[in-house]
């Protein structure tokens, strides 16, 4: 007597391995958004370093013209004497953070005699996170 084996064919993935590879497709997930958000957070740092830079130049082309530096970032939006563009937009006041570029007028750089501008950075009152003008000096002198 013989015995007969069916063979049944498989036509579908157990709930088992679709639950291992939903898992797997988590994990990878979860670590490329770690990664991601970190590179996001080096752009937004790179953007208020250029952004300084932009305001820096804005602040001495506005000394060129006038003889001193403006009063307050917000001079540098209005359209100049001659009737000219402005030398940034409002826009531009604003750091990747959602926050305004600080601007110190009086606190001068003691070999250049530049004003400090500053961005507060990603953790606002951290002097350690702040962006500057001053890229030799870490923090404002007689400051946090």
């Amino acid at each position: 007597m013989r015995v007969r084996k069916l063979v049944i064919a498989r036509s579908a993935f157990t709930l088992m391995e679709v639950l291992v590879v939903v898992a797997i497709i988590i994990v990878l997930a979860g670590a490329g958004g770690v990664i991601y958000m970190r590179y996001l957070d080096d752009a937004k740092k790179d953007r208020a370093r250029i952004d300084l830079k932009t305001l820096s130049d804005a602040v001495n082309s506005y000394k060129v013209q006038h003889g001193d530096y403006p009063p307050s970032l917000e001079a540098l939006t209005q359209r100049t004497l001659d009737g000219g563009t402005a030398y940034i937009e409002i826009a531009a006041l604003i750091d990747p953070w959602g926050r305004p570029y600080v601007f110190e007028r009086e606190n001068r750089h003691p070999q250049t005699g530049k004003p400090h501008l500053f961005s507060e950075g990603p953790n606002m009152g951290d002097a350690n996170s702040r962006i500057s003008n001053w890229t030799a000096v870490s923090a404002t002198p007689g400051g946090p």
